[in-house]
Formats: C-alpha cells, structure tokens, sequence
C-alpha cells in the first residue's frame, strides 16, 4: 500500500500528529486506510487538505465552518457566490469580535488609569473590585 505516514503528512502539513487524529474525529479530514499492521496511510491529498484547514483557520473559521466550505467544494449546485457568503458572514463575525475587543480594551484602560500607584494596598485596587463585583465594570 502507498501512502504517507501520520508522521510525514504531519510534517508536510505542518501540524502536529495529534492534530490529524483530531482532525480525524472531528470528520474534518477522511479516516486514512490501515495497513495490514493497523498504521494509518494517508494519501496525498490530505496533506492538501489540512492546509487548506489551517489557513481557514488562520482568517478565523472555526472547524464546523471549514466542514461547510469543504462541503460546498464538492456539491455540483455550490457556486463561488457560496463561498463569498460564509466569507462575508465570517468578516461579520470578526467586525462583532473586533467591537466587543474594543470594548473591553477601553474598560481595561479606564480601570487601569483609575490605578492610584505601587504603594496602594490591594484592597484599593480597581481592577480587582471591579471583577470583584464591588465596583462597575464599564
């Protein structure tokens, strides 16, 4: 039987083994063929296709929107116009994370201002109260 290793489709893939056995079970990537001793062999196309995951993941898809798009590779009525929508539905995503971001960035800054110095004693520390419940986190 000819076919990769999990160890050299890792190392081509750039990924670590146990994120092809992941990969695996989460149905992302097809369960490899076995040889007669029970290894994985892979085919090459994996190597191409947890690539394709891992830059997906880098622009923020998580795993079940990386499914779809594989998905829509292979469904004859799927059109570009598809993939343009989850894309467009992802950057609304991370346009709603980004704000929420900036959000909490601005509460962090005015708690931190409110800081009075090294010397405070702990139980004036805003930060701290403010998670505490004590103060308002705003």
């Amino acid at each position: 039987m000819v076919g990769l290793t999990i160890g050299k489709v890792a190392e081509r893939a750039g990924v670590k083994i146990d994120t092809l056995r992941y990969y695996e079970r989460q149905g992302v990537i097809a369960p490899p063929q076995r040889t007669g001793s029970n290894y994985r062999v892979y085919d090459w196309d994996t190597v191409r296709r947890v690539r394709f995951v891992k830059r997906a993941q880098e622009l923020g898809f998580t795993l079940a929107e990386i499914k779809e798009l594989l998905e829509l590779r292979v469904t004859e009525s799927a059109s570009c116009a598809d993939v343009r929508d989850q894309a467009l539905a992802k950057v609304a995503d991370l346009e709603k994370k980004i704000r929420s971001l900036q959000a909490m960035r601005r509460v962090l800054s005015k708690l931190a201002d409110k800081c009075v110095g090294q010397d405070a004693p702990l139980s004036a520390c805003p930060v701290l109260d403010a998670l505490d419940e004590k103060g308002k986190v705003q």
